[in-house]
């Protein structure tokens, strides 16, 4: 019986009242600028401002400005609200996030080393700021993506403190999308993990067969075909494990386990195009090959999957 991971996660962690029914409210980013509490998260080119360049070893935290620091934004949206009491935020504040571009974030803070990505910072972030990023960034990514409606090709107009776009034509309503992903650790019948390496990584880069789910499909069906698809392995007995939104650029992560079909137990064959080499691992191996391979980062929910097959931390980046 496979544990859920979700509690593992990095990115599925948060500490925030996302407020729904605020966003309702017409004028709320008005009371919001109005409210000296609120605190601003600055997103610039799938970034994060924070408080300092990170080092290793310590936890990076986002920088919190206020509503007037960040001036000359693209974009605003309602982030919710805290749920804790800290020095100098105080439980119930709001927080928006603001996507600027390349002038106001040069502005606001020219030092490149102080914005931050999310894909490789979030596994340090703590929980309030693992989430927050992530929902600006995933919030951000489809704002930048939608600015047409699909349907008519009419320029939309954000409404809803950033959570809906407006046909401007029709005055039909978008909302944010989220594209489903599976992400899954095949093990045989001696329990060794098969990993994957894609065509657009580098050579000695191994991690998880994944890909995204298809129209009518169920979760299940879509760990079988991408399985085979991808290596040409037949697996039996997908079981859910844990999910992780992957907002680079739209992605939820649905993490599975499979076990080798003992009747179809053909060799690896990997697809050529996606996946262009595949190896079966036992522990010790993948233990004793760290050195010149490389694992998915410690952000991924891969990377929480392998170590769960593996029985602990992997001393790897």
């Amino acid at each position: 019986m496979h544990r859920s991971l979700t509690a593992l996660l990095p990115l599925s962690r948060s500490r925030i009242d996302r407020d729904h029914a605020g966003r309702e409210r017409p004028h709320l980013l008005d009371e919001l600028a109005a409210d000296a509490r609120t605190r601003v998260i600055a997103v610039w080119r799938g970034e994060v401002l924070l408080e300092a360049a990170p080092v290793a070893d310590a936890t990076p935290a986002l920088r919190l400005l206020p509503m007037d620091a960040a001036a000359g934004h693209d974009l605003t949206i309602y982030l919710g609200r805290t749920l804790d009491d800290e020095p100098g935020l105080p439980a119930g504040a709001a927080l928006v996030a603001v996507v600027l571009d390349d002038e106001s974030a040069s502005a606001l803070e020219p030092d490149v080393a102080s914005w931050g990505s999310p894909r490789t910072l979030g596994h340090r972030f703590g929980e309030r700021d693992a989430g927050l990023a992530i929902e600006a960034l995933g919030m951000a990514n489809w704002h930048a993506t939608h600015r047409f409606s699909p349907r008519t090709g009419n320029t939309t107009e954000v409404a809803k403190a950033g959570w809906v776009r407006i046909d401007s034509g029709d005055g039909s309503e978008l909302y944010p999308r989220t594209d489903a992903a599976i992400i899954v650790g095949v093990t045989d019948a001696d329990d060794r993990l098969v990993l994957g390496s894609n065509a657009l990584w580098e050579s000695n880069r191994f991690s998880l067969l994944a890909g995204f789910v298809e129209p009518g499909e169920s979760l299940e069906a879509a760990v079988i075909r991408e399985v085979h698809e991808e290596s040409g392995l037949r697996v039996i007995d997908p079981v859910y494990v844990g999910s992780q939104p992957w907002p680079f650029p739209a992605s939820l992560m649905l993490g599975f386990r499979a076990t080798l079909d003992p009747a179809h137990a053909e060799d690896l064959r990997p697809d050529g195009t996606e996946i262009i080499d595949l190896r079966w691992f036992t522990r010790d191996e993948l233990a004793s090959e760290l050195g010149s391979i490389l694992l998915p980062g410690r952000t991924s929910i891969a990377r929480v999957i392998i170590e769960d097959w593996y029985g602990g931390v992997l001393e790897a980046p």
